[in-house]
């Protein structure tokens, strides 16, 4: 293993496929958000399909951040942060990174737009872009953290 694919934070295990050819575990990261932004908007239109009509699209917004929540924690433990054991405190760890993000992104759209009265398209993609450098760290070296093993 180059030294470049190791993996960071005290994590074990190989690098996963996609650390295999891009080399640079940021850009793998933003590629598996993009691909998780897309499936997180498939997985609303699928409830929202499903079951909107009966039960309404705040159902459907929740079920499809759960599909993909879960999603998104499988891609980024295999394809980005490749780690082995601890699947449960790893899936806990990571909703807690997820929905802190998810909540600072509230609170930060509300101080934007309604205290700043900034306009909310370009108020969300400048936290975006802040949420996406967070949650780069919370889930390297919170989520996915592995203690450095004595050589």
């Amino acid at each position: 293993m180059t030294e470049n694919a190791a993996p960071p934070a005290g994590m074990s295990g190989e690098p996963g496929p996609l650390m295999r050819i891009v080399k640079n575990q940021a850009l793998a990261f933003l590629l598996v958000g993009g691909a998780n932004t897309a499936l997180g908007t498939g997985w609303f239109i699928v409830w929202q399909l499903l079951i909107g009509e009966r039960y309404g699209y705040h159902a459907a917004i929740v079920l499809g951040y759960l599909c993909n929540v879960l999603c998104a924690f499988a891609m980024y433990r295999y394809l980005v942060f490749r780690v082995r054991g601890h699947i449960l405190r790893d899936l806990f760890r990571f909703f807690v990174v997820n929905f802190g993000a998810f909540l600072a992104n509230i609170s930060l759209m509300t101080v934007a737009v309604s205290i700043l009265h900034f306009p909310p398209i370009p108020s969300q993609l400048v936290v975006t872009a802040i949420m996406a450098v967070v949650s780069f760290f919370g889930y390297r070296d919170f989520s996915f953290r592995r203690k450095r093993q004595t050589q």
